[in-house]
């Protein structure tokens, strides 16, 4: 990200902040607090979806609880990161987060980390889709595997935040098929939209994303599915597997939510029993099924284990993909 875009994300995110206010002497559910739940992203991504899914679902289980969803873009989510760190001690405050997150920090080199979090929950795993435009000449990860080898720079690649989960997927993939990850033209956008936008437009050769986010439109013919990261085919989208069409490769994306650091006890507990209530309800399991989300879930210290595991199983995949300097 070039200055001038940083400081103008910097900026906005100050905005943000000072929108929202502090709001740290009510906890969790405290009377008259809303539950405000950041997508560190630009709207119609993963984390956004996410978001707003566990907004309807908590508000099926609870009718009277106020919740928000907002987000806040840039950075592959480090700086809605640095928001929620501002936010210490606010219990009534949750960030959406997932791989794209771990494999950012390290790209950034950002000053905050997960550990200036308190993890609430791990929600979901997700395999990712690799898609083209409807009218693409690439109709095959075999076509796409013969452009690559002929010139890895003509093939654009739309996906999230640079060391993310999709750039991690495309790394793969090239390394599988015998072309240098490092030079793979890859095209990185703050969110799903964007990434689709550019799709839509033919702006771009393909795109990788998670799969919730691009099934419909392939559904509707919009994009072609060329293959799934799963180690089976799935029923959200009719395409073959990776490793079916020749590319030993298979990753899950992950999502999962957590809270400001030094939010006390009680506050930690009323954020899990409540992601753990929204978790069970019909409106959670429905949202599941259709999006083609796995049910992963794993709150607290377990997912706090999680967490420190995957950051330096990232760190390491990363470095050996060459995909950050």
């Amino acid at each position: 990200m070039g200055i001038s875009k940083f400081a103008a994300a910097a900026a906005i995110a100050v905005a943000a902040l000072a929108a929202c206010g502090q709001g740290t002497t009510t906890g969790a559910g405290g009377s008259g607090a809303a539950l405000r739940i950041m997508a560190p992203a630009a709207p119609g991504g993963g984390w956004d979806q996410t978001s707003r899914t566990a907004e309807q679902a908590i508000k099926s289980v609870e009718p009277g609880r106020r919740v928000e969803v907002f987000n806040v873009e840039g950075a592959g989510g480090t700086i809605g990161l640095a928001q929620l760190a501002r936010e210490k001690g606010n219990g009534n405050l949750l960030m959406t987060m997932g791989l794209v997150m771990v494999g950012a920090i390290e790209q950034n080199k950002s000053k905050v980390t997960l550990a200036d979090t308190t993890p609430i929950a791990k929600l979901t795993e997700e395999y990712e889709i690799i898609v083209t435009p409807a009218d693409s000449p690439l109709k095959s990860v075999s076509d796409l595997v013969a452009a690559w080898k002929q010139d890895p720079a003509k093939v654009s690649v739309a996906g999230g935040s640079a060391g993310g989960t999709d750039h991690i997927v495309a790394g793969l993939m090239a390394k599988a098929a015998g072309v240098d990850p490092k030079q793979v033209n890859y095209v990185a956008h703050s969110g799903g939209g964007e990434a689709l936008n550019a799709l839509l437009g033919n702006k771009v050769s393909i795109g990788i994303s998670g799969v919730g986010e691009f099934a419909e439109h392939v559904k509707s013919g919009k994009l072609r599915a060329l293959a799934v990261t799963a180690p089976k085919r799935i029923e959200a989208v009719d395409a073959p597997t990776l490793k079916e069409s020749g590319l030993d490769v298979e990753l899950a994306n992950w999502r999962g939510m957590v809270a400001p650091g030094g939010i006390g006890d009680a506050d930690k507990k009323k954020l899990i029993d409540l992601v753990t209530k929204m978790h069970d309800s019909q409106a959670w399991k429905d949202a599941l099924a259709k999006n083609g989300w796995i049910d992963a879930f794993q709150t607290g210290d377990e997912f706090a284990a999680f967490l420190n595991a995957e950051q330096a199983r990232i760190k390491t995949v990363i470095a050996e993909m060459g995909l950050v300097s």
